[in-house]
Formats: C-alpha cells, sequence, structure tokens
C-alpha cells in the first residue's frame, strides 16, 4: 500500500492442515490439523479417499507422533461406519507402509485433552487391484457370470448327470493376493445317488475318464406316480462279462430285473413298468471303460375294465 512504511493490503494467508475431509485425486497427501506444528486437543477427524471401484490405495507414512494411547488413528477399508479396521496407530514409532485394497478408505483421528503432539504426515498413491484368478474352463460344468474382479460373486452349475463337489458361489476376496473366498468346486460323476428328475443322465463314476476298479455303485431314479421309464444306453463299453450294469423294476434287488448289460454291444431301450428303477454298477480288480445312460420318465397307459385308455405323453 501507499505510505512511508509498506506493508500488505491484508495479513499474509496461512495454509493450514485441515480436520477432515473428502478427497478422489489418485494420489494425495492427509496430515494432521495443525500439522507440522502440534495438533489441537479435542479433536474427531475423518478424512475419506474415494476411487473408482477397482482401485486400492498404497499408503506411506512420512511422520507420525501422537500422544500414546489416548490420540490415535485408525484406518478402515471402507466407510467409517461399515468398513474393516485395517490398524489403529498411537504413540512415536512411525508405521510401515501398507495398501487398502477397497476403492475407499477412511481416516478417523481423535485427540483427548491434553498432551499434543505433531501429529502425521501421510502420503498415498492410488495402485489398480488386480482380478482373481478365471475359474474358466470349468470342466463338465458351466460358470455364471464374468466380472472376477474384488467383491464380485461367480456361481457355478453341473452340467446334467454330475454332482457339484464344493461350493455352488464364490467372491473374490480383498487383498494384495486375489483369490477366491474357497477353493474351485468341481463337477463329478458320483458313484450312485438318488434321482428325482423326469429325465436325466447317468456317467460312469470319473466321466470322462474311465471308471475305477472295485466299484459297486446304485442310483435310484425315481418319477411321478404313473410313469413308467424309459432307458437308453447312449454308450456302453465295460469289460465284458465281470464290469456290468444291472436294472430293476422297482425300488430294491428283490423287484424284477430288467436286465444286465455288459460290453459295447449296441442296445436298445427298455422300460419299466414301475416309477421307480434300481440301478447298479459292479467292476472288479481288472479293466475299465465307461457308460452313459440317459432315461426319461413317461406316462404309463391307463388300464380299465380290460381295455387300454391311453393318457396324455
Amino acid at each position: 500500500m501507499p505510505g512511508p512504511v509498506r506493508r500488505w493490503n491484508y495479513p499474509v494467508p496461512l495454509c493450514l492442515a485441515q480436520c477432515g475431509g473428502a478427497l478422489t485425486d489418485v494420489s494425495g497427501v492427509i496430515l494432521s490439523p495443525g500439522y507440522p506444528g502440534n495438533y489441537p486437543s479435542g479433536l474427531d477427524c475423518t478424512w475419506t479417499v474415494n476411487l473408482p471401484v477397482g482401485f486400492g490405495i498404497h499408503l506411506q507414512f512420512v511422520n507420525f507422533s501422537t500422544e500414546a494411547i489416548h490420540d490415535y488413528l485408525e484406518i478402515r477399508s471402507g466407510s467409517l461406519e461399515t468398513g474393516s479396521v485395517i490398524d489403529r496407530f498411537s504413540g512415536p514409532l512411525i508405521p510401515r507402509a501398507l495398501f487398502s485394497t477397497t476403492h475407499q478408505t477412511s481416516f478417523f483421528f481423535h485427540s483427548d485433552y491434553s498432551q499434543n503432539k505433531p501429529g502425521f504426515h501421510i502420503t498415498f498413491q492410488a495402485y489398480q487391484l488386480q482380478s482373481c484368478p478365471d475359474p474358466r474352463p470349468f470342466r463338465n460344468g458351466i460358470v455364471i457370470g464374468t466380472d472376477f474382479s474384488v467383491g464380485m460373486t461367480v456361481s457355478f452349475e453341473c452340467l446334467p448327470g454330475y454332482s457339484l463337489i464344493g461350493d455352488a458361489s464364490l467372491t473374490c476376496l480383498h487383498g494384495l493376493s486375489r483369490n477366491w473366498n474357497h477353493p474351485l468346486p468341481r463337477c463329478a460323476a458320483l458313484c450312485g445317488g438318488n434321482i428325482t428328475s423326469l429325465n436325466g443322465t447317468i456317467y460312469s463314476p470319473g466321466h470322462p475318464e474311465e471308471y475305477p476298479n472295485f466299484q459297486d455303485c446304485v442310483w435310484s431314479v425315481r418319477v411321478p406316480p404313473g410313469h413308467g421309464i424309459y432307458i437308453n444306453f447312449t454308450v456302453l463299453s465295460t469289460e465284458p462279462i465281470y464290469d456290468y450294469i444291472t436294472v430293476w423294476d422297482g425300488p430294491d434287488q428283490s423287484s424284477p430285473q430288467i436286465g444286465q448289460f455288459s460290453g459295447n454291444t449296441a442296445l436298445e431301450s427298455v422300460y419299466s413298468t414301475s416309477n421307480i428303477i434300481l440301478i447298479k454298477f459292479h467292476s472288479d480288480f481288472s479293466g475299465a471303460g465307461f457308460f452313459v445312460l440317459s432315461y426319461h420318465g413317461k406316462r404309463r397307459p391307463l388300464w380299465r375294465d380290460g381295455l387300454v385308455a391311453c393318457g396324455p405323453h
């Protein structure tokens, strides 16, 4: 300003570290209020770093000094209200560098009424999170979902005739090393089981690999009352005579036997009169092969007064 004494028209401004704030930049600095001077008493400050989904942040502590125990900085992965605690820091030691593996990270600083200290100087840098391993190809089944990034869930289903071993849904976990929350499931052709669907397929154990030796597998197939069951061997290749499939027209081995099948002979369809059949596969100590058996339930003719009244098919 004009005059014999030169001075500014306003007091010199100050750059002060604020108590909390919302940050969206891919890199930045978080300072305790008043830094590099001592922070005031009675503070409760919250900072949040919000990044695009698929990014986390790498944190480095340039300086750290608070009153031990009573003044502290807590860092959470996610929001302050619901996020999980990464760590809580207090005292004179500078913490190690750490990673937050979510796109939102929260910082909460508390100071009580005594022993103010210089506080902290933290730098952060965003980094892109990796996806979980691709579960495809999923043998004998399908994967539902194509996003394998952190927090996403995929589901697994088996093709007809196979059973799911393991968890049907997996979620990609947070963390530096991307992994699913459970081991990958698999679809296996099991040795026996109870089947109640109207149509289906039964595979030899371990299919499409050859079945093991010393197998005695029993399947019970039940369709709605009033139905019979058509059985067709799509593939039959077993050790002749010694490895065989037996089918009974009823719920147990005391029921009438429909037939016993072995070798690799082409077969025509056979039909049960009962709505329940029992299928048993036996393999001995040698030889191997495989089979694929398909079936479907079909409504039986209705017998009345010596005449056949055909029901709907």
